[in-house]
């Protein structure tokens, strides 16, 4: 009797202890990913001559928005907000409308190519012709100083691809068959039956190709530095960035330091600016992800 017994105070026990280390673990890595950004948020409300003492964790020691209101000031700012707004809208706009159209192309078992296109694209993930033939190849594109760099070349996501296609292969044919029973068209059946199944995957890959091309800075440096009309949030956030290493690399030891103060609040808020639109689009979108991410799951 008394090894029923603890085999039954086993039993009970073993999800208690689950939950709990769990329950805990999750609250460390909680706390590990959302401390940063409320340092941060405490450092830009800082002044910026006070910043330099440190000691600032969750709570600014003197309350400002000087630092907003200089980040704010700055014409390049508004120019930089207005170009990754755009850039972002219309790069997911794209990528979904002909990643979605070329994963269901793709996912049709009657299409005898879908296997080697499918094979030519999954290559161009592990073999890339580098930066400066991309670079060379968007300017005899003519594809520099334009707006257009900025979504054209990232229409086609091969990793979106791959997902959006198993995703779609997971629906059930019937309701192909019948659809097509009923007299629809291949378009009608994408956009009327396929697309509103796919609304799950659709909005998570929506919110990764947003994140990545908002937080994206490079190739603003590397094809659009002329033209101020053209430069975005990330990009002026990296120009503070290499301001900031700058004033600190040439400091010299014991000097004025009131330049580096505030370049470290200026930094903080304009790192905090570019860093809200997501935060605030995130929570709309998390309910989809569960059902996302958990593609092909169910087969017919």
């Amino acid at each position: 009797m008394s090894e029923k017994v603890k085999q039954h105070k086993n039993i009970y026990l073993e999800p208690i202890v689950f939950h709990t280390l769990n329950t805990l673990f999750l609250i460390v890595l909680g706390v590990i990913m959302v401390y940063p950004l409320l340092n941060t948020l405490a450092i830009s409300l800082n002044e910026g001559v006070d910043a330099v003492r440190g000691g600032i964790y969750l709570w600014p020691r003197k309350w400002t928005l000087r630092n907003f209101t200089s980040v704010l000031g700055i014409t390049s700012i508004y120019y930089g907000l207005i170009t990754s707004t755009a850039k972002t809208i219309v790069g997911v706009i794209m990528n979904i409308f002909f990643t979605l159209m070329l994963a269901y192309a793709l996912s049709r078992r009657e299409y005898f190519l879908a296997r080697p296109i499918t094979l030519f694209f999954v290559l161009t993930m592990y073999f890339n012709a580098g930066l400066i033939p991309n670079f060379i190849l968007m300017r005899d594109l003519h594809l520099t100083n334009t707006f257009t760099v900025y979504w054209l070349p990232y229409v086609i996501s091969t990793f979106n691809l791959i997902v959006i296609r198993t995703y779609i292969r997971s629906i059930p044919e019937s309701l192909v068959e019948s659809a097509r029973i009923d007299g629809s068209g291949e378009f009608r059946i994408l956009f009327r039956i396929i697309t509103p199944l796919c609304i799950p995957t659709l909005a998570t890959i929506a919110l990764f190709v947003a994140v990545g091309s908002w937080n994206a800075w490079f190739d603003t440096m590397l094809y659009n530095t002329r033209d101020i009309r053209l430069t975005t949030l990330q990009y002026e956030l990296k120009k503070m960035l290499d301001s900031a290493m700058q004033t600190f690399g040439g400091a010299p030891p014991g000097g004025d330091t009131s330049g580096q103060m505030v370049t470290v609040t200026i930094r903080a808020a304009a790192t905090v600016i570019t860093a809200i639109p997501i935060l605030i689009v995130y929570p709309f979108l998390q309910r989809y992800f569960v059902t996302g991410l958990t593609i092909g799951s169910v087969k017919e």
